[in-house]
């Protein structure tokens, strides 16, 4: 499997606590993979909603900068930061950037949504 980050449709995130964002699935069970490897988009002044869940997650920024709220402090990151995210960890990532704000994002599969 060869694949573009520029030819993969994104669907916009519908929650209302997160605004401008839309996520592309990359890799995941259909290519046997206990995983799903997402690529989240944060349009200028975009976010994700804040908030925890019950599985871990693993991201990795690959354009843009952003601050990632994450044990009670808002990070600055920019691409090439990565973090793990521990289950049940308060969190959210907005765009403080001029650009596109975007970065992986690894769950295990059972957690996609």
């Amino acid at each position: 499997m060869l694949n573009q980050l520029k030819d993969t449709l994104g669907k916009p995130v519908l929650n209302p606590d997160a605004k401008d964002a839309s996520m592309k699935v990359l890799v995941g069970t259909s290519e046997g993979w206990d995983h799903v490897m997402r690529v989240f988009e944060l349009e200028v002044g975009g976010y994700t909603p804040k908030h925890a869940h019950d599985w871990p997650h693993i991201n990795y920024v690959l354009e843009g900068s952003g601050v990632l709220f994450l044990n009670g402090v808002e990070n600055k990151v920019e691409a090439g930061s990565y973090a793990y995210i521990p289950s049940n960890e308060l969190h959210q990532f907005k765009n403080v950037g001029d650009k596109v704000f975007k970065f992986i994002c690894i769950v295990p599969s059972e957690n996609h949504k």
